[in-house]
């Protein structure tokens, strides 16, 4: 069994050629060479492949053939995200378009002055995120809990070689809890605290819930905090569509009582569901999500 461990892949390296593709051939060149990497991952690609198998052939009913190319296409659909994010981050955003979805709810819920929570998943690309509100006059500081410690060097290497720097502040979670310390801080001054809540890794705190037809586990720390906070809890997705254009969805978590953190969870996936049925290709959990590939 290959579950998560809270560290993604992926180099400054990789980062690297990705700047130097995009600089001296242009996005949709860079596009281009995609193929013969989502092709490598494709053949080579072992454990990664055995279990988006399972998730293309079992949770989502799709035949053998539909399987092996909807394989390659979320390979090249990954790529093409780190591309893009890359791309928007060192000064070519006005190359992109932008769809908003859910503007009023995210104004809603600055206009309340209490912060708030977004919760977001491994789908599409939320890390752009911040340059579709600088698009509707969002000001506001967003901070990012995250276990992955990796995300650090790249951030520094991004933030190099970046036009416009990156707001988000990361908080990360620690085992002496004082990032809850921060948490509250950052609602203090009306921030946004953003987690994303569908990678659970060994030896932490989980609670269960239903998704494409089976139980799944998922981290229980976004869904504890952000049930007994009191704050409004919106679920946000940034999801690419053709060509270069984006689309950002923004939809409120309702009828969620306080503490219910179950609940919440139980919200949560029949959200992203929604998102995953209407993106197939763009959910990038690259594990035995559901313990179910033996």
């Amino acid at each position: 069994m290959n579950k998560w461990k809270g560290r993604s892949k992926g180099t400054i390296l990789g980062y690297q050629i990705f700047v130097w593709c995009i600089r001296n051939i242009g996005i949709r060149s860079s596009y281009f060479v995609l193929y013969f990497v989502a092709f490598y991952y494709f053949l080579f690609e072992k454990d990664s492949n055995r279990y988006y198998t399972y998730y293309f052939r079992k949770r989502l009913h799709y035949s053998y053939w539909k399987t092996k190319l909807s394989l390659f296409k979320s390979y090249f659909t990954f790529g093409q995200t780190l591309i893009d994010k890359t791309a928007i981050s060192t000064g070519l955003r006005e190359k992109y378009t932008y769809e908003f979805d859910g503007i009023d709810t995210l104004r809603q819920l600055l206009a309340e002055k209490k912060g708030g929570v977004l919760i977001s998943a491994h789908i599409g690309n939320f890390e752009i995120a911040e340059y579709f509100f600088a698009d509707i006059d969002f000001d506001c500081q967003i901070n990012l809990v995250t276990t992955d410690q990796e995300v650090t060097a790249i951030k520094e290497y991004l933030e190099s070689v970046s036009v416009n720097k990156s707001s988000i502040k990361f908080i990360y979670i620690k085992e002496d809890m004082s990032h809850i310390f921060e948490i509250n801080e950052a609602l203090s001054k009306n921030e946004l605290i953003c987690f994303t809540g569908d990678r659970y890794f060994e030896g932490s705190k989980y609670l269960e819930a239903d998704l494409l037809g089976k139980t799944a586990k998922f981290p229980a720390g976004p869904f504890l905090i952000a049930s007994r906070l009191g704050v409004p809890v919106v679920y946000v997705y940034v999801m690419k569509e053709k060509n270069l254009h984006y689309h950002l969805y923004a939809r409120k978590a309702q009828n969620i009582k306080k503490r219910d953190a179950q609940g919440l969870l139980n919200s949560y996936t029949q959200n992203l569901e929604l998102m995953i049925q209407k993106y197939p290709l763009q959910w990038f959990n690259y594990f035995d999500f559901w313990d179910d590939t033996a």
